[in-house]
């Protein structure tokens, strides 16, 4: 076993309060690792910059106060690595790979102390939406899963995580999913480039200074994970892009709790392609197969020109609203108020929105592809075979928006 996996073994141990202590990691509620405060407590840190909170606040400039309180919890080097320039490269600098900082911006969560970490948190469930099937019980189930991961590998039950280059995941084998990698964009820093899986190889970044009347972007993920919230004039201006995968796909922990971050998300497909019947699934098949999303990390703009399967004017007012249903839970991951806009938004544009679908229907063998795509909406799941659980698939997925991805702020030719 390398240097590198016996060390994550040990952490592992140690968050799940098995004999032993890892120097410099302890378990935060909610699946987030964050580094021992005492570790950089002998270092000389310069402070940071102070920024205003207003526990108050509603709305987008409730975002922005959660956002300075835990800039505030940061000394200025972490800060930097933080708050970074609002350009397409940093915009754009997302991945569902493993692939660490080589392939992400922002500050990472296992260099943060459990305080940082708690502010941290906050910034997401302000952001993101409260209670059950909200963004932020999403964000915190799908890294439990990544720590799942992380325990397997340790385990020797499964390859080691690839690191470095994207190219090396064989899981993701489709070519849209394979141009992440590289040095940081744009006054990216380094660190934890090596990649792998776990709850603190995640990364959270401010595009812009948070504010209620300017244009700024939150950027939050890691491996099977990519949020990013562009805010302009202190209104959510674009939810997407939105990655969101999973392996395993269930599983349940040391207490009983049985966890399946993606169920709400595979249900509504499955309701939707079930309803179909065979004279519309006839119609709905694409003819191309599919081993990852086509639209997911380096692929913006990059819409296909033509829309194909099956149009939504052409089903039942019920199957319509099995459509709806199928989308609500990728827009379900920002706030109520943005996600509740977006729907309504979907809703006046379903009868020009297209369902088709790739493989089987049934979600559950590698290569099984559905997509719904509309004037505004794009929603890619497909099935690949397991990566570290090989005896089962998992789960990718991405959600954009034709207009609003990045808050519209980038043209992509």
């Amino acid at each position: 076993m390398s240097k590198e996996r016996t060390r994550r073994a040990r952490s592992r141990r140690t968050w799940r309060g098995i004999a032993g202590v890892a120097a410099g990691v302890v378990l935060v509620g909610g699946g987030f690792v964050a580094a021992n405060a005492a570790t950089s407590s002998s270092d000389a840190k310069k402070a940071g910059v102070h920024y205003p909170v207003d526990k108050k606040a509603n709305g987008v400039a409730a975002v922005v106060s959660a956002a300075n309180a835990f800039l505030n919890t940061l000394d200025s080097d972490q800060q930097a690595a933080t708050v970074l320039d609002y350009s397409q490269a940093n915009a754009t600098a997302w991945s569902n790979l493993p692939c660490g900082s080589s392939c992400r911006v922002g500050i990472q969560t296992g260099s943060l102390s459990d305080d940082q970490l708690a502010a941290l948190k906050n910034v997401l469930k302000v952001a993101l939406g409260t209670g059950e099937g909200t963004g932020y019980e999403h964000v915190l189930e799908t890294l439990l899963a990544d720590d799942q991961l992380a325990s397997a590998e340790g385990s020797g039950s499964g390859p080691a995580a690839p690191s470095g280059s994207a190219s090396s995941d064989t899981s993701a084998s489709a070519d849209p999913s394979a141009t992440a990698s590289g040095a940081p964009p744009s006054g990216g820093t380094g660190g934890g480039a090596g990649g792998g899986y776990g709850s603190d190889i995640y990364f959270l970044a401010f595009l812009g200074t948070p504010s209620a009347d300017g244009t700024w972007q939150l950027q939050f993920g890691g491996h099977h994970l990519a949020v990013n919230v562009t805010y302009k004039d202190g209104k959510v201006a674009g939810a997407s892009p939105f990655f969101t995968g999973v392996e395993p796909t269930s599983w349940t922990a040391d207490d009983g709790t049985t966890y399946e971050p993606m169920a709400k998300f595979r249900n509504g497909m499955l309701a939707l392609t079930g309803s179909l019947s065979t004279e519309q699934l006839a119609k709905a098949k694409l003819s191309e197969s599919f081993n990852d999303v086509l639209l997911g990390p380096g692929e913006d703009g990059q819409f296909p020109e033509t829309k194909e399967g099956i149009k939504a004017s052409e089903l039942s007012p019920k199957q319509q609203k099995l459509v709806l249903a199928a989308i609500h839970p990728w827009v379900a991951g920002v706030d109520d108020a943005t996600a509740k806009k977006l729907m309504r938004t979907y809703a006046r544009e379903l009868s020009k929105t297209y369902v088709s679908y790739s493989g089987g229907t049934g979600l559950d063998t590698q290569g099984d592809y559905v997509r719904i795509d509309g004037p505004s909406v794009w929603i890619e799941f497909v099935c690949q075979n397991g990566f570290v659980y090989q005896d089962k698939v998992h789960y990718h997925t991405v959600y954009r928006d034709h207009t609003r991805d990045y808050g519209s702020e980038f043209s992509f030719s």
